[in-house]
């Protein structure tokens, strides 16, 4: 899929501004802050139950078992069912607490048992919340690259460890110009990760745009798009490296708020009066497994190119939901 012709200064065009408007959420009052406290409260017992109770006794164990043993995979797949299991908790609390209206549609096809790359528009820590919710049970557990430094972080590092999520080094331009050799290090170590994958059905999500939207961002890249940033490649190229032949497809998710962009507490609070998600599938071009993206130029071509139509598609597909919710 080659890339459209996108004008830079498309989304300078008053008429094609993005819509980012929170001014349709449920207003506040003491009765939502309190629906807040509550949730908030059950997402919390729920982290300590699952991760703290059923997750450590497991990652400790994983910890102590040799790579590719029996207990080892013992120890992956229960600690799976245990992610979803926390998933379907946090789901719970949700539907007793908020009366949002969820339309959801693509979903109806998926199967457990295969490989998926996962990419999405990024709009608020919400997002997180909504793919989990949408996706738990019909693709494997969601896993996603994190800093490395949080692998330090108490109690979630070692969940996040035992999970299998990537740590990614991640370095500045300038510092990789300075250690050129670095660049080819954090390359393998996180080659090494995703090979892990391979063994087991996963799911990698990846989100492109690398950062939440916002206008201000939006004006400060002068994206060519309309409703979504620039997307970068890298991390999906790395993916794709890795695990290319072993992916079903390509799952792409276009999370729209209608009433407004959520914050974490106004989602919380119960002020989201609607959520739409559209899931919808498609396949990674064979000739784009195995290539070498910070090395060979034609192939980073070739693949920026494959990015930019397929988010050049999301884009479009954004502007129909924002025409439609408009219309009522």
């Amino acid at each position: 899929m080659s890339a459209p012709h996108l004008p830079a200064d498309a989304a300078l065009s008053p008429d094609r501004r993005p819509a980012v408007s929170t001014s349709g959420l449920r207003p506040p009052s003491l009765g939502r802050t309190l629906t807040g406290c509550a949730a908030a409260l059950a997402l919390g017992l729920n982290v300590i139950f699952c991760v703290g109770f059923l997750l450590m006794p497991v990652a400790l164990l994983k910890l102590l078992t040799p790579a590719g043993s029996r207990p080892r995979k013992w120890c992956d797949r229960v600690l799976n069912a245990i992610g979803s299991f926390w998933i379907e908790n946090n789901a719970r609390w949700e539907r007793a607490s908020q009366s949002t209206r969820w339309d959801v549609s693509g979903v109806s096809e998926l199967v457990p048992g295969g490989w998926y790359l996962v990419t999405c528009n990024h709009q608020s820590w919400v997002d997180v919340l909504v793919l989990q919710r949408v996706l738990n049970r019909r693709i494997p557990l969601l896993k996603f690259f994190l800093k490395r430094q949080l692998v330090y972080v108490p109690f979630m590092g070692l969940a996040w460890w035992a999970l299998d999520f990537p740590f990614m080094q991640r370095h500045s331009k300038e510092y990789l110009d300075r250690h050129p050799e670095q660049r080819h290090r954090d390359l393998q170590t996180t080659r090494l990760s995703c090979e892990r994958f391979s063994k087991v059905p996963t799911s990698v999500l990846n989100f492109l745009e690398g950062t939440r939207f916002t206008a201000a961002k939006h004006r400060s890249q002068e994206s060519p798009f309309v409703h979504l940033l620039r997307p970068k490649a890298a991390g999906l190229a790395l993916a794709v490296q890795c695990l290319g032949d072993k992916f079903s497809s390509l799952l792409s998710v276009t999370i729209v708020y209608p009433d407004g962009i959520p914050t974490f507490w106004e989602f919380l609070c119960n002020r989201l009066p609607r959520v739409t998600v559209r899931v919808t599938s498609e396949q990674i071009p064979a000739d784009l497994f195995g290539g070498d993206y910070q090395e060979d130029a034609e192939y980073r071509q070739r693949f920026q190119a494959w990015v930019n139509g397929h988010w050049a598609a999301k884009d479009a597909q954004l502007a129909a939901l924002h025409a439609e919710v408009a219309r009522g």
